[in-house]
């Protein structure tokens, strides 16, 4: 069962890696291609976040670095802009394990949640709303759209999340094995772009 479970995980990684599948999409699709039972036993995410930074070690490590730096300055541009509304950066830009297939997630923590749309307006930007789940596992807006990522040379979606100004609270608090804490304000990413290989 434990080697069924490593295999999902490492199928799951090279899916993330290679098609820019979230987790929870990249876990499914890697129990249809090993034709494992549909009932077998998911890796959680601390594990699949290890396999993919152990595939982006041994596929890509010539040109990742490159990719997240890129990806980290884009999300710097959009946390600026938008920097009434506190963002924070989150994800696999935050973690370090994005390519150019990732997508920037920033949540959003404001005292009107319709003043991030109102401010899309206001910046020209043409954005899709929808809901997704949140951090605390609740519903929120989020506010998709893409940007020009002038070191890629592609546009890349960004995924606003909006959450209540008090959300800030307790948002910062380390989660998983690893103690590092799940999102970083504009001068925490601004440090890691400092921080070759962080």
């Amino acid at each position: 069962m434990e080697t069924l479970m490593h295999e999902i995980a490492a199928t799951a990684a090279r899916l993330i890696v290679e098609e820019g599948l979230d987790y929870g999409t990249a876990k499914r699709r890697a129990v249809k291609v090993l034709g494992a039972p549909s009932r077998a036993r998911l890796p959680d995410n601390d594990l699949l976040e290890s396999e993919v930074r152990d595939y982006l070690a041994l596929f890509c490590g010539d040109t990742q670095p490159q990719e997240l730096t890129a990806l980290r300055q884009l999300a710097l541009v959009w946390m600026e802009r938008l920097a009434e509304f506190r963002p924070h950066l989150a994800g696999a830009v935050w973690n370090g394990t994005a390519t150019r297939l990732s997508d920037i997630h920033l949540q959003l923590f404001c005292d009107d949640p319709k003043s991030a749309e109102i401010s899309l307006i206001d910046h020209g930007v043409a954005y899709e709303p929808r809901s997704v789940r949140g951090f605390h596992g609740h519903s929120v807006e989020a506010l998709s759209f893409s940007s020009l990522c002038p070191e890629l040379g592609e546009t890349i979606g960004i995924h606003l999340m909006i959450y209540d100004h008090d959300d800030l609270r307790g948002a910062l608090v380390p989660r998983g094995s690893d103690a590092r804490a799940p999102r970083g304000n504009t001068k925490a990413v601004q440090k890691l772009l400092q921080e070759p290989g962080a």
